[in-house]
């Protein structure tokens, strides 16, 4: 009992020491919203970015992301939308689109996966190889932006001389458990990313993010684009990483409302996502996942399970609420989750840790991952899997 006691406390210590950097630190990280980047760019008679959006069975949002896309009217963008291999009418909204957007969006319909290619890396390289502009912006299939959005990440891009930005995305949140899952997903991301180092080349953190990943085309083009990244399953860490390792300077920021996406819809589906990437940013190694699910049982649940030895153990497990009730107050600011949610943490842990131990043992049982509708083998993807830090 000392011993466990002695644990607990030693748990408290470290989430003490993490969650006191981040709540003195993320405030820290540039807000877009302020005036000084609302200010208008010198006209340009050419684009400026070419936004490029993988898109793959996507019939429900399509229209309404790229729409919002060709709204922005505030800096010079084309868009190349890639309709990769979808089976529903994804192709045919595209198509429609562009015959009413002819100067400003072009399509590329993929039919067929070249071998040795993951379907979303292929998409985003078949459109970039086209692009002619000095920014490219990564995005997604499901994500809607502002008018202003663009001219704001690009004014902070210049000011900052930055060659990579991530904008954070704002989550559209519409049942309990995704709320829940989402809310701890990115405390746990932001206290393990420490995404307020980006900024600093002296520091091994990096950044990627596949709603807004926004990059000089040299920049992409020096570190060999997604051409380099064919069977990477997270794509948009890795490009973050390959950038950092270069030397390149990376920059992340906050702007609520600016970039919207639903990332999961309700628990189950969020649960399918982790699936799909928990595993491959262990590099699909069993062991280091492993470490990494059991660590975070110990320090998310130890201290609750704890609670059955006696009243001593309250005192540990009530701080390490109130920890918690800091944290998701502070980023109640940036993701809307009310600051009540922190009394789902020890049921969100749990879920999350399920996630990913049901990441590792499904790719394994399986022997590869099937997403969008393709198998890709786990030998495979083993084989190309790089270094992510």
């Amino acid at each position: 009992m000392p011993f466990l006691l002695a644990l607990d406390w030693l748990i408290v210590l470290l989430w003490t020491v993490r969650i006191v950097g981040a709540l003195r630190n993320i405030p820290r990280i540039p807000n877009l919203l302020g005036s000084r980047y609302a200010e208008s760019l010198p006209a340009s008679s050419t684009p400026l970015i070419t936004v490029i959006v993988p898109a793959c069975n996507e019939e429900a949002n399509i229209e309404a992301a790229l729409r919002s896309l060709l709204a922005i009217e505030s800096v010079g963008i084309e868009v190349i939308a890639v309709d990769d291999r979808s089976t529903d009418q994804t192709g045919a909204i595209i198509d429609r689109l562009a015959s009413e957007f002819r100067s400003r969006l072009t399509v590329i319909h993929v039919m067929d996966l070249p071998p040795g290619w993951l379907g979303k890396p292929h998409a985003m390289a078949l459109a970039a190889r086209q692009a002619a502009t000095p920014w490219l912006l990564f995005t997604d299939g499901d994500v809607c932006f502002t008018p202003d959005s663009l001219l704001r990440v690009l004014n902070f891009a210049r000011a900052e001389n930055a060659d990579h930005v991530v904008l954070f995305p704002t989550l559209i949140l519409k049942t309990l458990g995704e709320t829940m899952m989402i809310a701890i997903f990115q405390i746990f991301a932001f206290l393990g990313a420490r995404p307020w180092r980006v900024a600093d080349p002296s520091t091994r953190e990096f950044i990627g993010m596949g709603a807004f990943n926004l990059v000089r085309a040299d920049v992409y083009r020096a570190i060999g684009g997604f051409d380099a990244l064919h069977m990477e399953v997270v794509e948009d860490l890795k490009l973050g990483f390959e950038i950092k390792r270069a030397g390149y300077r990376q920059r992340a920021a906050f702007g609520r409302g600016l970039v919207r996406v639903r990332w999961a819809e309700g628990t189950l589906h969020f649960i399918r996502n982790v699936t799909k990437n928990f595993f491959a940013v262990f590099r699909f190694r069993t062991l280091p996942a492993l470490a990494a699910c059991s660590v975070l049982a110990v320090a998310c649940l130890g201290p609750f399970v704890a609670l059955v030895g006696g009243a001593a153990f309250a005192i540990p497990a009530g701080l390490l609420m109130l920890l918690f009730f800091f944290v998701y107050r502070l980023f109640q600011r940036y993701n809307e989750v009310p600051a009540a949610y922190f009394l789902t943490f020890p049921l969100a842990a749990a879920l999350l840790i399920y996630a990913e131990l049901r990441s590792m043992f499904v790719t394994l049982l399986n022997r590869g991952i099937r997403w969008r509708g393709t198998f890709y083998p786990l030998s495979e993807l083993r084989r190309n899997a790089g270094p992510l830090k």
